[in-house]
């Protein structure tokens, strides 16, 4: 038997976690200093109309002890451990969790742990974390799980498009004066999680229009399986989402199209009106 685990980031529905049985780590969050408790769920439209009000946000990785208090039990049980987490190209969890899974395995020898770096986040680390769930409770043992994560996070095609570039500016993704003059010029940067999870610049367009259908314009031309899983996540923008979602059934889309609201961990560094766009493309 083994448990699978992954962080908040994964932006996975309560739902689908209750379902498949997996464990999610808590990154913590703040506001104003106030940290967020999401144990009972998570208010994206507060959350988003806060940062748009002006409200300081903070994100921070989990203390070792939370790893230690998730991934003992499951050992002590006589059961294994796969943890299936955010890109180590954005934060510092999976090497975390790594050295954690390290300590642990000197007090339980016999045990396997296993840490998948997702090179990915929001739904690009949770469809990933999905297909090991799902492979799991259709009879796949613990090697062919990680296989599958591992391979997924290969072909996984992270594209996204912000409103305001002031929160790339603030995350050090974008000069200053390149953001002012962008706003004021209605710019809207189309970015995407490159091959070692990094973000980067792909596209710019005028106009918030263009930028969704760019993101579109990339599914219809990067999708290696139409029928495969989509996932679509916004910063409180579910109007445009449902847009971009229309985009991709007439690009031809026939997978299920899963759309949630970002969580906090990256949603706070890319800004209310974010809308990203996650699919199986080639290798990266």
């Amino acid at each position: 038997m083994y448990q699978i685990f992954t962080d908040l980031a994964a932006n996975l529905p309560e739902e689908l976690v209750d379902r498949y049985h997996i464990g999610i780590v808590v990154i913590s969050c703040s506001v104003n200093g106030k940290v967020l408790d999401v144990s009972r769920g998570f208010d994206g439209p507060a959350f988003y109309a806060a940062m748009r009000a002006g409200a300081e946000t903070r994100t921070s990785m989990p203390a070792p002890a939370v790893f230690l208090d998730a991934f003992r039990p499951v050992l002590e049980r006589g059961d294994d451990v796969i943890y299936i987490g955010m890109s180590s190209g954005i934060s510092g969890t999976v090497g975390l969790a790594r050295t954690v899974a390290a300590d642990l395995l000197e007090e339980f020898p016999e045990r396997k742990i296993t840490v998948v770096d997702t090179r990915a986040a929001s739904l690009g680390e949770g469809l990933e974390v999905l297909a090991a769930a799902k492979a799991q409770a259709e009879g796949a043992d613990y090697d062919a799980a990680v296989a599958i994560a591992r391979e997924g996070r290969d072909h996984v095609y992270q594209i996204f498009t912000v409103e305001d570039l002031d929160y790339l500016r603030r995350g050090g993704r974008l000069h200053s004066a390149v953001a002012r003059v962008g706003n004021m010029l209605n710019v809207k940067p189309v970015l995407w999680g490159d091959a070692d999870g990094h973000i980067v610049m792909k596209n710019m367009n005028v106009g918030r229009r263009r930028s969704l259908d760019t993101l579109a314009a990339h599914y219809k031309e990067h999708c290696i399986d139409k029928a495969a899983p989509v996932g679509l996540a916004h910063c409180d923008s579910p109007a445009d989402a449902a847009l971009v979602a229309e985009k991709l059934r007439a690009a031809g889309c026939t997978g299920e199209i899963l759309s949630v609201c970002y969580e906090p961990v990256t949603g706070s560094h890319v800004g209310p009106g974010t809308v990203a766009l996650f699919f199986r493309g080639p290798t990266r």
